[in-house]
């Protein structure tokens, strides 16, 4: 399941490393603004899930990244690390290029339903606290202009009214939510190869916590919500999910002087997910 994953990733970090042409900031901007909000509206208003379950699911992911938050922010203020560098990276899960992807393979259309809740809510996290803790403020207007949020909205009152597109515009939307998956694997590829990475033990040993941290936070909360089947395996791999590359962007932008340290973290999480994942796909889900 994990094979073709790190097959399109390693093909993103090869055309890092022969240097050919490629374009991280159109891409992202189209995977943001096309990509990702076809996909979500299409896949949704497919009625793969039912509208219960999918809000379940994102109430679960809201908890999970709460926990997450609470336990990082613990941490960091033991260790004495900056909260404002590393606390999103910790609360924030690669679950765009890595988790969407996997859970599709590995569960099919309902599975990756699934995974959109939890991307769902990850995205805006992304958009929010993601940017605002780095920033050292609070602002919405970024927000209101992202159309993954209107595509939420969207795919929330197709599935809450049992509504189906219309099928050009189906397959249409079908057709431009395709772009996101691979092109996302791509850039992450690239953006690994091209990190500039500080000190990696410190990445080491954040990457092994922040791998601890999401196995009790899976644990715990798949118990609570009672969670069986695809929405236990689902969610246990999206809790499982190396740190968001998109953080670093953003620490990058507003704090850069732990820029470097949060892309050892990173790194270093994201090439152990490689060993980690088809341990957590063979042995727990």
């Amino acid at each position: 399941m994990v094979a073709p994953v790190v097959l399109c990733v390693l093909v993103g970090f090869a055309l890092a490393k022969f240097k050919l042409p490629y374009d991280n900031k159109m891409i992202t901007m189209l995977v943001s603004n096309v990509g990702y909000p076809t996909l979500i509206i299409a896949h949704l208003s497919a009625g793969h899930v039912e509208f219960d379950a999918f809000l379940v699911m994102m109430a679960a992911t809201v908890a999970a990244v709460a926990c997450f938050g609470v336990i990082a922010f613990a941490f960091l203020s033991v260790v004495g690390l900056s909260r404002r560098g590393f606390l999103s990276p910790l609360m924030l899960n690669n679950v765009g290029n890595i988790g969407f992807p996997i859970c599709a393979l590995a569960f099919g259309a309902v599975g990756g339903a699934y995974a959109i809740a939890f991307l769902a809510v990850v995205l805006v996290g992304v958009f929010t606290i993601g940017m605002w803790l780095p920033m050292g403020k609070v602002t919405l207007g970024d927000l209101v202009r992202k159309p993954v949020i209107y595509a939420v909205i969207v795919a929330l009152v197709l599935m809450a009214t049992d509504t189906r597109l219309p099928t050009p515009i189906d397959r249409t939307f079908t057709i431009l939510g395709g772009l996101a998956v691979p092109l996302l694997l791509l850039t992450l590829g690239h953006t690994l190869a091209t990190l500039q990475t500080g000190a990696l033990w410190r990445g080491c040993y954040l990457a092994l916590f922040h791998l601890a941290m999401a196995g009790g936070v899976a644990f715990a909360l798949v118990h609570l919500f009672g969670f069986t089947g695809v929405e236990r395996g689902v969610f246990i791999l999206m809790c499982m999910m190396p740190p968001s590359v998109a953080t670093y962007l953003w620490v990058d932008m507003y704090d850069p002087d732990h820029a470097p340290d949060v892309a050892g973290f990173i790194l270093i999480a994201t090439l152990l997910s490689v060993i980690v994942l088809p341990l957590v796909l063979a042995f727990w889900v």
